[in-house]
């Protein structure tokens, strides 16, 4: 069979390698038909983001089940499936308690296709096969009717922008939203603005310098903002910092509202002074880090089916599977690819 393989920056190639084969009864062996690339594939691409090669590519993607271990319950062959990015086992006391991104039955931040950072030994999706471990835990079926392109970023970069809005506007149905978009987690920040629209904010504010990315917020029925990141827009019980940067971070922190919740999703690589006297006095909660992904992803799907958001809406490239390397080094914003 055949992976992508990624050696650095701008540097991809395809490589014959065994087929994989099912060595445990948890297990499932999978084809993908749908891979996105994620926010931080682009950076890794151009050599902005340090995640040296060489190392099998991707994990984010929808895939078809070929076959299962005989302890596999819930899925068998002939199922499509979204295939979260974070291995997790789904029985230990953090997955138990929905922190699938600490699975504490393997290595800190074990993940598909990321390289040395997540694991050599996972592989990657973008490939003819991979393995799953643990499928019963991890995989989580597609509803019928749901084209599969359109879901591709389910494994990781939806429910990383679900985990920003929707368990605030869970507990406060229709708190108003902002989200400063920019290159860092560029996809994120929009999922963002649109998770927030079809879950019911009575006011969606999406701020950004780009043209392309405004334009599909709008699409979203957010209200779209041309401005830079530290624009005054008001303040807000939600705010998602999407940009990147000290100047991005402290703007979306001194825009949350009292009693607001702030959610950085971008990659800060340095060390940035938070004003914290300011987030003290309005009682401002700020989180950042990686999200669990796996149990945000049925409730993304439930949206989808609902007809209530359309994440294709932020696919900027689409390409077969032959076109792979040329459409990724192409660097578009969210590309996915089909077969």
């Amino acid at each position: 069979m055949r992976r992508l393989m990624l050696d650095g920056p701008g540097r991809l190639r395809w490589e014959d390698c065994p087929e994989p084969t099912l060595d445990h009864p948890d297990q499932a062996l999978v084809r993908p038909v749908a891979l996105a690339t994620c926010d931080l594939d682009p950076a890794v691409l151009r050599g902005g983001f340090p995640l040296p090669g060489p190392f099998p590519f991707g994990h984010e993607g929808v895939a078809e089940v070929v076959a299962v271990g005989e302890d596999v319950r819930t899925v068998a062959a002939g199922d499509r499936v979204v295939v979260p990015f974070q291995i997790s086992c789904g029985t230990c006391e953090p997955c138990r308690r929905g922190r699938t991104g600490n699975c504490a039955s393997h290595p800190m931040m074990s993940t598909f296709g990321l390289g040395a950072m997540g694991g050599l030994n996972w592989g990657g999706l973008w490939a003819d096969l991979a393995v799953v471990p643990h499928a019963d835990a991890m995989l989580v079926p597609l509803p019928d009717g749901i084209d599969p392109a359109a879901v591709a970023s389910a494994s990781d970069n939806i429910p990383d922008a679900y985990r920003t809005v929707g368990p605030r506007l869970s507990a406060e149905p229709g708190a108003e939203v902002l989200v400063l978009g920019g290159p860092a987690a560029a996809s994120i920040g929009l999922y963002a603005a649109g998770l927030a629209v079809a879950l019911g904010s009575s006011r969606v504010v999406y701020v950004d310098t780009e043209p392309e990315r405004l334009e599909i917020a709008t699409r979203f029925g957010a209200e779209a903002v041309e401005a830079g990141p530290d624009a005054r827009v008001g303040r807000f019980p939600v705010t998602v910092e999407a940009c990147g940067g000290a100047t991005a971070l402290r703007a979306a922190i001194n825009a949350t509202a009292p009693d607001g919740t702030c959610t950085s999703v971008s990659v800060q690589r340095e060390d940035v002074e938070l004003p914290l006297l300011a987030m003290y006095s309005r009682c401002c909660t700020f989180h950042t880090g990686r999200a669990h992904a796996r149990p945000a992803i049925p409730a993304v799907l439930d949206l989808v089916v609902a007809g209530r958001f359309d994440p294709s809406i932020v696919t900027t490239r689409s390409a077969e599977w032959e076109e792979s390397i040329d459409a990724l080094l192409e660097t578009p914003m969210k590309l996915v690819v089909t077969r």
